[in-house]
């Protein structure tokens, strides 16, 4: 007779360090597998510290099997979220699930069961899944591109998972890709060439670094176009201000001079682009700690990366020039500068693109005219509770 799985909540902090370290023991053989920061992690998972937490409701459970632990899920959601609009894909009674690690498929099908009941008893009526915790953090489950590890802030499972969740019952709500673009030093195409050059003869287009001398007013700008960017777009949950202020204060040792631009028309903010240094290639060897010595290796290497791939996490344009050619024209502007920088200054010969949503015709068409192409899905699913 198979032993019992018992799902319980997590209670304590020798609870919340076992659904921590679970992911590290299950993962352990994966290769491709990128052992996340512990204290970032955690700090995820903290109110008080992160503050997704002010406007959601956030219940974390452990499987254990023989008293050992075999599983973990979060069941959550979203105030925000539930406020937005139901045909954008959130909307009232959306919860969802995420963090998901798994011994087994009975496991994983206990799992999901409990952090369903969770919502149904929250009243909600249906779960989009998996995201952990936000859809700004690691939305979706890993399903093609289980070959090589991805860029920071992007997720990697195993590709078992899609089945065990599939079988409870699951159906696809949506797709999010990533595009990479393998020979950074070549260039991109003489077309997009012949835009930028255009584009810079424009009077009315200004393109600059960010600055970070005033880094936090000009993050500011950044996620104030992007509230306005994706307002309509799949899964949208607005930044509140005090997740602006936090994001900031996180990614600012990210920060490269040369590689985030803001794009102005006729003075005006018009659009933004990211682009970080991948640091999965350094903390791929850290094991998840940074201390004793590893925080000192990383901020010097933070200091001027060699050899660093970057991923471009974030773009936006506000609405007034979305589906235009000034929205194809800014993008591709700040995307040559950024890959100028990154080859330059960093012997980058390689970035990642994404993720975006697999109908974004406009990102999708962006993708395809620098010759990129998708290394990586990810799926979000869907069920009626």
């Amino acid at each position: 007779m198979a032993a019992e799985i018992d799902i319980a909540p997590v209670s304590g902090k020798g609870d919340l360090n076992a659904f921590i370290e679970l992911a590290y023991t299950l993962n352990a053989s994966d290769p491709n597998w990128v052992p996340p920061l512990r204290a970032d992690v955690r700090e995820l998972l903290t109110p008080g510290k992160n503050p997704f937490h002010d406007h959601a409701r956030v219940q974390l459970f452990l499987a254990r099997r023989n008293g050992r632990v075999v599983g973990r899920i979060s069941a959550h959601y979203d105030e925000l979220a539930l406020q937005q609009p139901p045909e954008q894909g959130m909307g009232p009674g959306t919860g969802n699930w995420g963090m998901f690690e798994a011994a087994d498929e009975p496991v994983a099908a206990a799992l999901i069961a409990g952090a369903e009941q969770w919502l149904r008893d929250q009243n909600m009526t249906r779960v989009l899944a998996p995201i952990s915790l936000s859809i700004w953090e690691e939305p979706g489950l890993l399903v093609q591109g289980f070959d090589h590890a991805p860029m920071l802030l992007m997720g990697h499972n195993k590709p078992e998972y899609r089945g065990w969740i599939e079988r409870q019952g699951y159906a696809k709500a949506k797709s999010l890709y990533t595009y990479d673009i393998h020979t950074l030093a070549d260039g991109f195409p003489d077309l997009i060439n012949r835009i930028v050059a255009s584009g810079e003869r424009s009077s009315r287009i200004t393109v600059r670094e960010v600055d970070l001398s005033r880094f936090e007013e000009d993050a500011a700008i950044c996620i104030d176009i992007l509230n306005q960017a994706w307002s309509r777009n799949w899964g949208f949950v607005p930044f509140t201000e005090a997740e602006k202020a936090y994001g900031a204060k996180k990614l600012k040792p990210l920060i490269l001079k040369g590689a985030n631009m803001i794009a102005y028309v006729d003075g005006e903010p018009a659009a933004f682009m990211l682009a970080w240094p991948d640091i999965n290639r350094k903390l791929k060897d850290y094991g998840g700690r940074l201390f004793p010595f590893n925080w000192a290796k990383l901020l010097w290497w933070l200091r001027d990366p060699d050899d660093a791939n970057f991923r471009v996490p974030l773009m936006g344009v506000v609405p007034k020039y979305q589906n235009s050619r000034m929205a194809s024209q800014l993008a591709f502007m700040m995307i040559e500068y950024i890959r100028r920088y990154a080859v330059g200054s960093h012997g980058a010969h390689r970035a990642e693109i994404g993720w975006i949503l697999e109908d974004n015709q406009g990102m999708v068409a962006i993708a395809d005219a620098i010759r990129s192409r998708v290394n990586r899905e990810y799926r979000i699913f869907s069920k009626d509770l």
